[in-house]
């Protein structure tokens, strides 16, 4: 049927001859997994951790497990789930989904399955439109990546779809309840236009400066104002702001049951209608995919890393104690920052700049944070003779006499 970021999925139909019933199933082939079993053991302990019978209807089950007998692959037998993932469901139905009934159960199953994930002490990872699956009612599924809150991930062995991984994980945190919920934020935003979140834009390091620098998908015009609030909740920068799984749940019961919001909902459909006549909204209508746009989890760590490594040299440190940071990086430029000591008065500070635009080696602005300091926002324009000091509060207060030319890369005199 498809491939994942761990193996291939195939449907077939699983005979049980003592009961004289045929099945159709999904088998979820872990490509390498004789050398390597860690991600299917991982899915397979994760969904009998979490799954129970009591809301069998909101995590995808797991009947079993074999072998296959040519390559020694590991084989999980899952349930099949008929009407296919989210996403294609939203491609194919987009226009019959309502704001007053459809949008809003399907987002409150979706919240039931997580709730139960996160009541368990687990975390999903890597949660998706592709991992959200339905038969009759929306499960999750492909809980291969979720591991307990209290195993600490590093992050080399990162695996995801980068618009729906929280900002926090390219700064190099730990994913979290709170990084689940920020990917719940964009199951939401896709709910409302029927397209993948930044499906237009190549998915590579600059889509995530972009994400660091706050940028989320555009909010239609039709979306409620109770449910716009609930949604940049849920990807706010600072994961302390996002609110918990039951808080979404029971909130969404509110809009779907409470008499209040019902006029809200009504005329927010009025104006969906409106919008899909225009044809300014919906799958159909959308820009077209950029052919890099990746939906499939896969390894990330490389671009993490790229990432941590840039954070990591976007800071000044002046003498033993003070640490003084550059806001993390812009849209329009990447800055590495070394650090070295002069010989003569321990402070050396070397910039070198590779701008995504070009820019005057002598206007090069750069943004400082300090508590304890007041510093401008931007660094003034040199006037002296190149390179001079041109700042006697800023000699005074690093106490130094020399200064270093970044363009020749010599001590010269203050």
């Amino acid at each position: 049927m498809t491939k994942g970021g761990y193996g291939i999925i195939y449907k077939a139909t699983w005979s049980k001859n003592n009961y004289n019933l045929n099945r159709e199933v999904i088998l979820k082939r872990f490509e390498n997994s004789k050398n390597n079993i860690t991600y299917f053991l991982n899915e397979l302990k994760s969904n009998q951790h979490c799954f129970n019978k009591i809301v069998y209807n909101y995590i995808i089950d797991i009947y079993g497990f074999t072998k296959d007998p040519e390559s020694d692959d590991y084989i999980l037998v899952m349930e099949y789930a008929s009407e296919g993932d989210l996403h294609k469901y939203l491609q194919k139905n987009f226009t019959n989904i309502e704001w007053n009934n459809k949008k809003l159960f399907i987002l409150q199953q979706i919240a039931t399955g997580l709730e139960y994930i996160h009541n368990n002490e687990f975390i999903h990872r890597d949660f998706h439109s592709g991992n959200i699956l339905s038969d009759y009612s929306w499960k999750i599924g492909d809980l291969g990546l979720s591991q307990s809150v209290n195993n600490e991930s590093s992050n080399n062995e990162i695996y995801g779809v980068i618009p729906y991984i929280a900002p926090e994980i390219f700064k190099g945190s730990s994913f979290s309840k709170e990084t689940d919920i920020y990917s719940f934020g964009m199951i939401m935003w896709e709910l409302t236009t029927g397209c993948k979140p930044f499906a237009n834009v190549k998915h590579d390091i600059h889509l995530i400066y972009k994400i660091l620098d706050g940028e989320r998908p555009k909010i239609t015009e039709d979306t409620p104002e109770c449910y716009a609030n609930l949604m940049k909740s849920c990807w706010d920068p600072d994961p302390k702001k996002r609110p918990p799984v039951k808080k979404i749940y029971l909130t969404l019961g509110n809009w779907i049951y409470e008499s209040e919001y019902k006029e809200e909902f009504i005329q927010a459909e009025e104006k969906r209608n409106k919008l899909i006549k225009s044809k300014k909204i919906g799958p159909e209508f959308a820009e077209k995919y950029h052919p890099e746009a990746i939906y499939t989890s896969r390894p990330l760590s490389a671009l993490i890393s790229k990432c941590l490594s840039t954070n990591s040299s976007s800071s000044i440190s002046f003498g033993n104690n003070q640490d003084y940071s550059y806001n993390y990086i812009s849209k329009e430029e990447v800055l590495d920052i070394e650090i070295e000591s002069l010989s003569s008065q321990n402070l050396t500070i070397q910039i070198s700049s590779t701008s995504l635009k070009k820019r005057n080696n002598e206007e090069l602005n750069l943004e400082t944070y300090d508590k304890s300091v007041k510093y401008p926002t931007s660094a003034p324009k040199r006037t002296g003779r190149p390179g001079s000091c041109d700042r006697p509060d800023l000699k005074a207060r690093v106490g130094f006499n020399n200064f270093y030319d970044p363009v020749t890369r010599m001590t010269r005199p203050g």
